[in-house]
């Protein structure tokens, strides 16, 4: 082959390679890079000089992005340059990118305004392009967007009075500094006012209660930053209490000698009393004692005056409401103690005795004390029984009420001392035996809800009675089997129950009326609903036969069901247990027609959080 027929055939193959190159199945990428170029007299075939793509990757952020944010991308190529880098956005899930911009030079950045899309998760990549025409694309980075500010108030407790430290705190506020206004409202009407304000870090403000009135208050707390305002869930029903409880002591009679009975009066129109201590100062002086503090109606005590000097005393009683507010009665006095002669005090043994009862009496003599007769006799009469005659302290013995009928009873103490005179105790009268045999004995709670403390939907409620009863004369038609009811929960303080913060109480009524079924009422002894407030729950009732030392007793079950109206319920610590008492309806009758004894029920077994 000559000369001029090699170089023909050399322009030929390279004019193919050029060709295909040319193709849509080029170009093809080449870490070579080279530049070649073969001429004749009829052509000219070159090579290219950059068949290697450019590098290409995104900046990761520092943090979520908000408001307008820089999005940039870091590109090279060795040999041609970079022409260009596309910046583009999508959705974590989407499918369609978004172009956020196209920059020609470094630094490759564009702005993105977040606030123009939802707070979430996003991809980014960048397109790089070099002058060649090779393209690259960068691995997705993942960001967040987040333009919105989370709001969350402090709850300040059920009751608040005076000066209210408000703490609202922030999350996702950036750099912003925003207005934080804490509002408060008439609770439900959602007439909102402002209470404190505050653009300080801590965001925390007070308010001055003082200029409200008492009562119920729903609060929130709003942050403002970039012309944009979010607000904090509601906390409900918070009790604004700033008026002082009245207190009244009961004047205590004079002279008191051995163990006497203290007692006061106390009332309190919103968050209800506390506590009331009953205190004594000797001989009219600034200096207080407490002799007790009692936490429930009936606000008494029984006292030992013994150990006191003898001489004049003033009594008082100071009342404090739930809220911490206090009220002080007037002063009762001078009284005198005088110990010194011989004393005797008939301890109450309850209003209600069934079986075996304990009879207490306290004693005191500076002659000493030879023994102490505990003595009974039918209510109004002077026909006296000798019960006990201890000799020695404790001055108590076990009486069987059995030995005696049905019915009301007085009873007494009779001191005698060494030198054999006698003393008598004041009477403690109108205290009724009650041996019937249809009666309750047992109430218990168990916890089937979502909260332990709390009455909600799963808890049930058991009462037991002594013998089998007619489910008929507990709901009229009733055959025992399931049945829907209301169980209504009521605040101590409520009207006409009078029973103070830890005497909220359960009655069980009809569907959509207030005729109650024939079980009575249970003082739960605790504080599950707050002040004032009454809380109703469907509910199923059913009767099942049980037996009770061997012989056959009804059970009836009360299960709660959903809350239907209320609500502003509480959860009942384990340190605030108290045995509940059931007080039974005479209208409850057993199935030879005999009608329950009223008596009072106290729940047996261990002390527990009811529900």
């Amino acid at each position: 082959m000559n000369a001029a027929a090699l170089r023909t055939t050399v322009l030929v193959v390279l004019a193919a390679v050029v060709l295909i190159a040319g193709t849509p199945l080029g170009p093809a990428l080449s870490s070579a890079a080279f530049t070649a170029k073969t001429t004749n007299s009829a052509s000219t075939v070159g090579a290219a000089a950059d068949w290697t793509p450019p590098t290409v990757a995104v900046q990761p952020s520092a943090g979520a992005l908000r408001d307008t944010a820089t999005i940039t991308a870091i590109a090279s190529d060795a040999v041609s340059g970079i022409r260009n880098v596309v910046i583009s956005v999508q959705a974590v899930g989407a499918t369609t990118w978004t172009t956020l911009c196209t920059a020609t030079a470094s630094p490759y950045s564009c702005t993105w305004n977040t606030r123009a899309v939802s707070d979430g998760s996003y991809d980014v990549r960048a397109v790089a392009t070099d002058n060649a025409g090779y393209p690259a694309t960068s691995a997705a980075v993942r960001v967040t967007v987040a333009n919105t500010i989370g709001v969350e108030l402090s709850d300040p407790g059920d009751t608040v009075r005076g000066s209210v430290s408000l703490t609202t705190s922030l999350q996702n506020a950036g750099t912003a500094t925003p207005a934080v206004v804490v509002e408060y409202a008439a609770a439900g009407s959602g007439v909102w006012k402002t209470a404190c304000s505050t653009s300080t870090a801590s965001y925390t403000c007070s308010w001055g209660t003082g200029t409200v009135k008492d009562d119920f208050y729903d609060l929130r707390a709003t942050a403002t930053a970039n012309g944009v305002t979010t607000a904090s869930a509601l906390i409900t029903d918070v009790l604004v209490d700033n008026g002082a409880p009245t207190a009244t002591m009961t004047d205590p009679g004079s002279p008191l000698r051995g163990t006497v009975t203290l007692a006061a009066t106390a009332a309190d129109a919103a968050s209800g009393i506390a506590r009331v201590a009953i205190q004594f100062s000797a001989n009219g002086g600034s200096t207080w004692q407490e002799a007790c503090t009692v936490t429930a109606p009936p606000y008494s005590c029984r006292f030992s005056t013994v150990a006191l000097a003898g001489g004049s005393y003033h009594f008082r009683a100071v009342a404090t409401d739930a809220a911490g507010n206090s009220g002080t009665s007037g002063s009762v006095g001078p009284r005198t103690i005088d110990n010194t002669v011989a004393s005797v005090a008939m301890e109450d043994p309850g209003a209600f005795l069934v079986g075996t009862a304990t009879l207490t009496a306290t004693a005191n003599s500076t002659a000493g004390v030879a023994g102490v007769t505990l003595q009974v006799a039918p209510n109004g009469t002077n026909t006296w029984t000798t019960v006990c005659a201890p000799a020695a302290s404790p001055f108590s013995c076990a009486w069987n009420t059995k030995s005696v009928a049905d019915g009301l009873y007085d009873f007494r103490a009779v001191l005698t001392d060494s030198t054999g005179k006698q003393t008598t105790s004041a009477t403690v009268t109108a205290r009724r035996v009650d041996n019937r045999a249809v009666r309750g004995v047992d109430v218990q709670t168990a916890n089937g809800g979502a909260i332990a403390g709390r009455l909600d939907a799963g808890d049930t409620m058991t009462f037991t009675y002594s013998t089998r009863m007619s489910t008929a004369a507990l709901s009229a038609g009733w055959n025992g089997s399931s049945m829907p009811v209301t169980l209504r929960l009521r605040d101590g303080n409520t009207a006409g129950l009078g029973l103070g913060n830890a005497g909220d109480t359960v009655d069980v009524l009809l569907p959509g009326t207030t005729t109650p079924v024939n079980l009575g009422s249970v003082n739960l002894k605790g504080d599950y609903v707050k002040n004032n407030k009454t809380s109703s729950f469907t509910a199923t009732m059913t009767a099942t036969t049980a037996t009770a030392g061997g012989l056959p007793v009804t059970v009836v079950q009360i299960t709660v069901g959903t809350l239907i109206s209320g609500g502003a319920l509480r959860t009942v610590a384990t340190a605030s247990a108290a045995a509940m008492v059931w007080t039974p309806s005479s209208a409850a009758t057993d199935l030879g027609g005999a009608a329950s004894s009223n008596a009072p029920v106290t729940e047996t077994a261990a002390l527990d959080r009811e529900y």
